[in-house]
């Protein structure tokens, strides 16, 4: 990223203005929005970050419209009554997601002028006598005769100031005397407001800085500036102190074009900058844009009960990123009851103890998003686990009343006959967990009453009788039989007890009857134990933590002397029901989900009176509630779930003691849908039995992605088959001849079938005879030529129904080389070779044939090498510095044509070849230039598209260049001209400059002739393209192109031969370009004296 550029969204610009003292004044921007995706944000701001958005109010007012038709917003600001602090620079901004556009205007507020008269001469004239005392001066009086002169005359209408601009200043005393204005300092005070000042131009500055540049943080900006002098020197100054060059701050200097170039920029460079040339400055801005957080994981619906506590959950793009926190339009701020957690992405809105008042919408913004999320509070409900029994008790005996309710935390009073029991050494209240309890030791006759128990907050109560017993014992003369009194009235059922598990049962039964009956009681098959006291004229039935099997009719029995009595008594306990069963997945939706469970196998004695669900993801620990209402039925379907994740779900059963335990979790199940129908079916191929369709998989795939496809055929107008499949492509075999059949194509997941795609037409089951035909690559059609040892893979083409014939020859025998490769398809066939060889050059024919019915194709390979060297090479005549010679051309040409010959020669002495021609055409030459005295032998090269021969031919004979003339002959005696090598002339250092090719040379003496080693930094140069090593008669060149900065350093060469060796070195350095602009003459001499 580099700088980003203002996109011109403004169609009308805020001009700057002056504006007198408490007048109004109102500036207008106008945007256009025809090519923006949502509103655009304005922001008016003053000096560099005053918001005045935040000013709104009598003083700053703000006013915005919107054209339909022409899509231009149209925004204005307005200044009430302008006071001497409303004077400075002003900014608009406007923004719309990456798009921005800013523009600055000046506001400039002057003092309240007087009002002028309507002549404006009259302003300048001062009033009263001629005296200097009497007031200001008046010219009039001391000039009688021109001003009685100019009544005379007819008045013209002149226009004074338009005078007074076109004249020099040396002139303005003489109009104003001329047109009787005497005011000279307010003449010149006008005057200069009258007269346009032009912007002075710059003595330094081309071009200046921009008026601002803004940049997306983490991203390049670059400021550019032009000078009228391309050899000064430019400061650059942040905020006022200047910049130094760094890997952040990069200075950059090109001709008279100067940049400042500012990399991955943060909030601290947003800041005033500044380029200093000389006594100049050139001044901007920077404004640094943060990217917008956008937020990645958006809020969810919370359903809680009063008193719960709520946690609204988001993560956003960015760690540390601010977020803000709203419900109903107000900003949600930490207080006692609300937290708000921040840890790296994730934010946290936390509300304790939910009230109805939390209810409603909440939302969380940043500055590149905002989310949503909708609490729900249910008031909560007390549930009554346990309720008071009636007692019924005798004195000195403990009457306890004992409750269970849902919550803990609820608390309550308990009322005897309404008013307030409190305790005391005989009452007892006590709160454990759910249970509350009232116990009354040593009852006594004014105990007895109706006790009720309160639940602070809950419009609930429950109540319950205390009797006292009161035993008489009378004598009676004579006998009675027995009297069971059994009262079981308050059940609801006669003889009937309905028991919650776990709770105590005590039933007093009296007893009548002289002498006082005996009694026991027992339970009917099943029940062996005595759940009965006796005492003398009551009996207690007790049976302590009531369980089902303790269920059952109880028979009580009392006899005495005179006689039996019996009662019949039922008990029944009743529970929580057990859990449901079998929690299973009936079927997806996109996010919805069917579940089914059975009911319980035990209802605890109680109805059921319906079923509460909850639901979670695979993995996760918390349950979210389905419903607070009870569900009667036993099928429910869930909705509002995330598609393509697993979710598991528990029921509870419900009766009229509480609810059950959970259920077992049902099997992981996905919310998922079926895919849309798959797209462009169509037919590829049809034979007599079979037809080739294709399809494109469906639009929309959803998470559960596709497990397959079916097809389905039919006649048409009747019914089909189907066949089942994972590819886009299937021929479906096994069809009737002749036949017209309708195809449709079905795209399978877990979620089931997608809506079919079906082809508009029928297709008729026909095979479509095609004739055999050869489609030759137009490189094939000519000779195809390749060396030997390349790959050839030749793809070739055909068509033809039904299948055709394939077959290969090579030069009209059938082709058995194993290392040539055939593979032939329904379309192509491949002729394969991994390493060419001459023996397969020729001609190959391929035949394609359908019955009688047959298309051949001619294929020329040819293979060629290089070829081998000329035959008989011979100097055929020397004269003068000329040699001729012939030979006559290889015998082996490389399988192809002879495009020239290279010649080369060596002198006896040097032993060194020389090129003297190449690509020379025909089988002679002729050798010119040659040194006279020397004795050369020459070599010739063969050349055809592959190259130069391998081997070469060497000329029996030599060519001796004699003296012409008269020469003294003399025998010179033979000297041993043996030497190990010795460098006469050393390497040089050097210093280059980048970009320009460089020599480096020194001379050697050896005999036999030295090989010569080239070194940089001691390694040995090998065949590098950017250096050019040379050797001329022992004068050694090593020319090195284009050198960079990595090329210099300590460059060396070493002569060897086999009687010894010898090594100079120099060092290379290599400088950067000259940034400066220079002149052909100025770089000459810099080259020069480099």
């Amino acid at each position: 990223g580099g700088q980003s550029e203002l996109t011109g969204l403004f169609v009308e610009r805020p001009e700057s203005t002056t504006v007198i003292k408490g007048k109004n004044v109102t500036f207008v921007a106008k945007v256009d929005s025809s090519d923006l995706l949502r509103k655009p944000n304005m922001k008016w701001l003053k000096g560099k970050w005053l918001d005045l958005g935040s000013k709104a109010g009598k003083h700053v007012q703000f006013k915005e419209a919107y054209d339909r038709n022409s899509k231009v917003y149209t925004y204005e600001m307005s200044i009430i009554k302008v006071v001497e602090g409303d004077a400075g620079g002003y900014r608009c901004e406007v923004t719309s997601k990456d798009k921005c556009d800013s523009c600055t205007f000046e506001v400039t507020v002057e003092a309240v002028q007087e009002e002028q008269p309507a002549n404006i001469l009259d302003a300048f004239k001062r009033s009263g006598d001629a005296g200097e005392d009497a007031g200001d001066l008046d010219f009039s009086a001391l000039l009688k005769k021109r001003e009685k002169k100019a009544r005379d005359e007819p008045k013209e209408d002149v226009d004074v100031w338009e005078i007074l601009k076109d004249a020099k200043p040396c002139d303005y005393e003489k109009i104003a005397f001329d047109y009787g204005i005497t005011d000279l300092r307010g003449l010149l005070k006008r005057l200069k407001k009258m007269k346009k000042v032009e912007p002075k131009k710059s003595d330094a500055f081309l071009k200046k800085l921009e008026q601002c540049y803004s940049v997306d943080k983490g991203k390049r900006t670059q400021m550019h500036v032009e000078l009228h002098d391309p050899n000064v020197q430019v400061k650059w100054l942040k905020n006022g102190v200047e910049i130094k060059p760094s890997a952040k701050y990069v200075f950059e200097c090109v001709g008279n074009k100067r940049t400042l170039t500012i990399n991955k920029c943060n909030l601290s460079d947003d800041a005033a900058y500044e380029c200093v040339v000389g006594e100049e400055k050139s001044f901007t801005e920077v404004f640094v844009k943060e990217p917008p957080v956008t937020i990645t994981k958006l809020l969810d619906d919370v359903h809680v009960v009063v008193g719960e506590k709520v946690e609204f959950e988001c993560e956003v793009s960015e760690e540390g990123a601010n977020v803000k926190w709203m419900k109903d339009g107000v900003e949600l701020t930490k207080d006692g009851k609300i937290r708000i957690k921040k840890d790296g992405k994730k934010h946290t809105l936390v509300i304790n103890e939910a009230t109805i008042e939390d209810i409603g919408m909440y939302y969380v913004y940043t500055n590149g998003g905002e989310s949503k999320g909708e609490l729900e509070v249910e008031a909560k409900e007390l549930e009554v686990l346990q309720s008071i029994a009636d007692l019924s008790v005798k004195a000195c005996e403990q009457a306890m009343f004992k409750c269970e309710v849902s919550d803990e935390k609820v608390v309550g009073k308990w009322f005897k006959d309404g008013v307030e029991v409190k305790p005391g050494n005989r009452i007892k209240m006590s709160h454990i967990g759910r249970i509350h309890k009232l116990t009354i030791d040593d009852v006594k006759p004014q105990d007895e009453g109706n006790y009720t128990f309160v639940p602070e907050g809950y419009a609930l109560s429950l109540s319950a009788k205390l009797n006292f017993i009161e035993i008489k014992i009378e004598y009676v003369p004579r006998q009675d039989p027995p009297k069971i009194h059994l009262d079981t009235s308050s059940t609801g059922s006669k003889n009937t007890i309905v028991v919650v598990a776990g709770n105590k049962l005590r039933l007093d039964v009296e007893i009548t009857g002289e002498p006082v009956p005996t009694s026991f009681c027992y339970i009917l098959l099943t029940h062996t134990s005595n759940p009965c006291t006796s005492h003398p004229g009551y009996t207690h039935f007790v049976i302590e933590g009531a369980e089902r099997p303790d269920e059952g009719q109880y028979s009580i029995i009392v006899t005495n002397p005179a006689g039996e009595d019996r009662a019949e008594l039922t008990v029944k306990i009743v529970d929580v029901p057990n859990p449901p069963e079998n929690v299973r997945c009936m079927g997806v939706g996109e996010d919805t989900a069917t579940v089914t469970w059975d009911p319980p196998k035990f209802d605890g004695g109680a109805p059921i009176k319906g079923y509460l669900m909850e639901r979670k993801k695979q993995g996760s620990s918390r349950w979210t509630k389905l419903n607070f209402e009870v569900f009667e039925s036993t099928t429910y379907e869930a909705k509002k779930m995330i598609e393509g994740v697993f979710y598991e779900m528990r029921v509870f059963a419900v009766n009229g003691i509480g609810i059950s335990q959970p259920s077992g979790n049902s099997k992981p199940f996905m919310p998922i849908a079926p895919t849309s129908e798959p797209t462009r079916l169509t037919v590829e191929d049809v034979t007599d039995s079979t037809c080739a369709l294709k399809w494109r998989p469906p639009e929309r795939v959803g998470a559960g992605g596709v497990d397959g496809y079916i097809i389905e055929w039919c006649k048409e107008g009747g019914e089909g088959g189907f066949g089942d499949l994972d590819k886009n492509t299937y021929r479906v075999k096994g069809l009737p001849t002749g036949e017209k059949l309708l195809f449709r194509v079905v795209a399978m997941n877990i979620a089931g079938r997608s809506p079919p795609c079906t082809m508009k037409q029928s297709v008729t089951i026909r095979e479509i005879m095609e004739y055999p035909k050869i489609r030759l690559p137009r490189q094939l059609r000519t000779k195809f030529i390749r060396k030997v040892g390349e790959k050839i893979n030749l793809v070739i083409p055909f068509q033809g129904k039904p299948r055709p014939v394939v077959n290969w020859l090579k030069d009209g025998e059938p082709l058995e080389n194993k290392s040539v490769g055939i593979r032939t398809s329904d379309f192509d066939t491949i002729l394969f070779i991994r390493s060419a060889e001459r023996d397969h050059s020729g001609t190959y024919t391929l035949s394609v044939q359908i019955d009688n019915m047959q298309d051949k194709a001619d294929i020329h390979i040819q293979i060629v090498d290089k070829p081998g060297p000329p035959i008989n090479v011979m100097v055929t005549d020397v004269w003068g510095f000329n040699a001729a010679l012939e030979w006559k051309p290889p015998k082996d040409t490389g399988n192809t044509d002879i495009t020239g010959y290279t010649i080369q020669k060596a002198d006896k002495k040097t032993q060194g070849w020389f090129t003297v021609y190449e690509h020379n055409r025909r089988p002679s030459c002729t050798a010119s230039d040659l040194v006279m005295g020397n004795e050369y032998s020459f070599r010739v090269f063969s050349e055809n598209i592959c190259g130069l021969s391998d081997e070469v031919a060497f000329s029996k004979n030599t060519a001796i260049i004699g003296k012409t003339g008269n020469t003294l002959q003399y025998t010179i005696p033979s000297k041993d001209m043996s030497s190990s090598p010795k460098f006469t002339a050393p390497l040089v250092d050097r210093v280059v400059v980048a970009g320009y090719s460089t020599a480096i040379s020194c001379a050697v003496r050896a005999y036999p002739k030295a090989k010569i080693v080239w070194m940089k930094n001691k390694m040995i140069i090998g065949e590098d393209p950017k250096f050019l090593m040379q050797n001329n008669q022992g004068v050694l060149t090593l020319n090195i192109r284009k050198p960079g900065q990595f090329d210099g350093g300590k460059y060396s060469c070493k002569a060897i031969n086999d009687l010894g060796e010898d090594e100079v070195e120099c060092r290379l350095e290599v400088r950067g370009l000259v940034t400066e602009m220079l002149t052909n003459r100025d770089v000459n001499k810099f080259v020069h004296k480099i």
